[in-house]
């Protein structure tokens, strides 16, 4: 990549996320989140308009199709910031919509998806920890997040190498909804038809999915982050002995080792993002740089909150403290669009075994 290029590149994450704080802060207290916890539709519909006013659902999508067209380094660092702030608003999963519906030329639904007037969610997984899409017409597709407050759902129904892509109304949707640790819900839907929108091939559905996958692993990034911000301040203003707790030299052993692991994934996500900006890159490297990045950012995403709570002692495991927020929804984000384990499978068989 040229210097030029690098600075328009940089330039457009600075801006992508001075644009997110005004949404949806990292230092921001978390009354808008506790307030939505354990309610329908679990998000609010009045930010996803302004996401969609401000491109974010469209990011991916090209500029001649009413999108942002900016890369996947941009998109993760708007994942990054959102997964700090806990924004229980379905960004990847809107915008993962946004992406197959750009590639069918479907105008209308996709035009009001990345405007933010509806919510449209892809229904493809049918078994747990997979990202395949069997697309099996008449089989209960699985964990859709916030379906409750879905408009539409674009259901895969696979023909050989293809997938033709069916737009259902949630209108009379056979809809089965559980809540989630993070006081979100997931959603079990039955297809019943809907309007066929077109086709795409089996390759653009894998790449769609392998990017939300990574787009996950940067909201884990961002939920790690700012849970350790927030126990370093804990550190260094709880005291005991007449001293902060932080001047202890086993807590900061622990504090160090996972700045360790979010260094390492950070290290992880952006190089995945990178290398997916780049052109004509083989898919067997693209999905094993995704896969390392989503293996580590769920391992560590869960060690750094896990550790977080501890080290706020007593008080991390009560409700009140804000905290075991981030715990809770690091366990929702870690197996969506594949567990760590489906992912280094996927790392060893895409890998070359010269460079494993």
């Amino acid at each position: 990549m040229s210097a030029m290029l690098q600075d328009e590149r940089e330039d457009a994450i600075r801006m992508i996320r001075d644009s997110a704080a005004g949404i949806a802060p990292r230092g921001g207290d978390r009354r808008r989140v506790r307030a939505l916890r354990f309610q329908a539709p679990g998000f609010d519909p009045a930010v996803w308009r302004q996401m969609g006013e401000l491109g974010w659902i469209g990011l991916r999508v090209p500029e001649g199709q009413g999108g942002a067209g900016l890369g996947m380094g941009a998109f993760c660092a708007l994942a990054e910031e959102l997964g700090a702030a806990l924004a229980p608003e379905p960004l990847v999963q809107g915008a993962l919509s946004a992406r197959l519906l750009a590639a069918l030329g479907a105008t209308a639904p996709l035009g009001r998806l990345i405007a933010g007037e509806s919510l449209v969610l892809t229904a493809w997984q049918e078994r747990a920890n997979s990202l395949d899409v069997p697309g099996t017409p008449e089989a209960p597709r699985l964990f859709l997040p916030m379906a409750e407050g879905a408009q539409s759902f674009l259901v895969p129904v696979r023909a050989g190498d293809s997938c033709s892509l069916l737009l259902q109304t949630a209108e009379g949707a056979a809809l089965a909804l559980e809540p989630t640790q993070d006081g979100g819900s997931f959603g079990t839907l039955r297809p019943h038809g809907g309007e066929r929108l077109g086709t795409v091939s089996t390759a653009q559905m894998e790449e769609a999915l392998e990017e939300a996958a990574l787009g996950t692993a940067a909201l884990l990034l961002g939920v790690m982050e700012q849970a350790f911000a927030m126990t370093l301040d804990y550190l260094r203003t709880r005291q005991q002995f007449g001293k902060p707790i932080g001047s202890f030299q086993a807590l900061q052993h622990r504090a160090a080792d996972l700045k360790v692991q979010i260094a390492l994934s950070r290290a992880s996500i952006e190089a995945a993002a990178a290398l997916c900006d780049r052109a004509a890159i083989p898919a067997a490297q693209r999905r094993a740089a995704i896969a390392r990045a989503k293996a580590r950012a769920a391992d560590a995403a869960l060690l750094v909150t896990r550790q977080a709570v501890q080290l706020h002692g007593g008080i991390g495991y009560t409700d009140e403290a804000d905290i075991g927020l981030y715990l809770r929804r690091a366990m929702v984000l870690a197996n969506q669009f594949g567990t760590a384990a489906l992912h280094r499978r996927r790392f060893a068989a895409a890998q070359p075994e010269a460079e494993a």
